[in-house]
């Protein structure tokens, strides 16, 4: 194992070869791998950058660059941009909270769009990136936006930020989107939490201001295809208690049905600076004619009073964010008016989703 100062040592030497390899981004890139195994993320995605702007149409150097830039990108982040619906409800509602020359705190830089659209709402910027990959990225759109005077990126979480020296004064709008497929796993409350405590001024409007898990009974018309059972004469169905405990589906997915109204599970308020404990609920969903055989959880944002996002799987619409089926053991024949009882619980960066049979 390579110790702090064998790797600083090797960093220095890295470094006074820089100068052998502009212009030359065969040999950028290879020196941007050499960063890469110590460590040094920062620096070689910024020679991996300079290569792949230089380098020709494709190769395995041009490969190797990408491969070095993508390392850690979640591949959601291209999802998101291409959601228009989103797109749309977020802009509107930072259009509604920004006025002229107000700083906007941004949590989660990605491609930089939210922030750009404050800064084109009128605002001063402050967003932060913890991944480097996506952090370098992001000062380049907003800089071919035009935008880097209004917008500092700034590559590190949103708890490491220090409110004396990197922002100006406390922040008069939080922008975020630090929200998953369960709502929590990213850590969108004790980010906000933290955020409401040391980084905004009292009442500052948040964006979103508050998050719905929602549910509702189903049926999946592949429930059965999911599942192992027999393959080349042998059963292999023990297999299937290796399986996460839910399943992603598109919320466009034809295959799901709802067999129940949806009902609110859990709403978290995320203007408010916590703590936040752990909770559990349990209710009751009358399910509609058909058979059951599991539940469906998604996701909805109240942006502000007159904003809403909701990847509501009977819309018919596409969504960046997938709702989640958590399949019963068996299904259960739903006739009209029969009552199912779905128990929930929440940590503070996880959701669990059963339907409760001991009651």
């Amino acid at each position: 194992m390579m110790t702090a100062i064998e790797g600083d040592d090797r960093a220095d030497r890295l470094r006074r070869l820089e100068p052998l390899v502009q212009d030359r981004p065969d040999a950028m890139v290879a020196l941007a791998r050499q960063y890469a195994a110590i460590g040094h993320r920062d620096a070689a995605i910024e020679l991996a950058a300079h290569a792949r702007a230089l380098l020709p149409g494709d190769g395995e150097a041009t490969t190797i660059a990408a491969e070095l830039l993508s390392d850690g990108v979640p591949s959601w982040h291209f999802g998101l941009l291409r959601d228009e619906v989103r797109n749309q409800a977020y802009d509107a509602a930072i259009r509604r909270a920004v006025t002229p020359e107000c700083l906007v705190l941004e949590i989660g830089t990605g491609s930089g769009i939210l922030a750009m659209m404050a800064a084109r709402a009128g605002a001063r910027v402050v967003t932060c990136e913890s991944n480097p990959s996506v952090a370098a990225a992001a000062r380049a759109v907003i800089a071919a936006n035009g935008l880097s005077d209004r917008i500092r990126v700034i590559g590190k979480p949103s708890f490491a930020l220090d409110p004396a020296t990197d922002l100006p004064g406390p922040a008069d709008v939080l922008v975020s989107e630090i929200v998953s497929n369960d709502l929590l796993s990213e850590g969108v409350l004790p980010a906000h939490g933290d955020a409401v405590a040391r980084l905004l001024k009292p009442g500052a409007p948040v964006i979103p201001a508050r998050g719905r898990v929602r549910v509702a009974l189903a049926h999946d018309r592949h429930w059965t295809a999911a599942r192992i059972g027999v393959v080349s004469g042998f059963d292999l169905s023990s297999v299937n208690r290796l399986a996460r405990p839910y399943r992603e589906v598109r919320a466009d997915d034809p295959r799901i049905e709802l067999r129940s109204a949806p009902a609110d599970l859990f709403t978290f308020d995320f203007g408010v600076a916590g703590p936040w404990r752990d909770g559990r609920v349990s209710l009751s969903l009358t399910a509609t004619e058909g058979p059951v055989n599991g539940i469906l959880q998604w996701i909805a944002l109240d942006l502000d009073a007159g904003q809403a996002y909701e990847n509501h799987p009977g819309s018919g619409r596409p969504s960046c964010w997938a709702p989640l089926f958590w399949p019963l053991s068996e299904p259960v024949d739903g006739d009209a008016d029969r009552a199912l009882t779905i128990g929930g619980y929440h940590m503070v960066d996880r959701i669990r989703v059963w339907r409760d049979a001991s009651l």
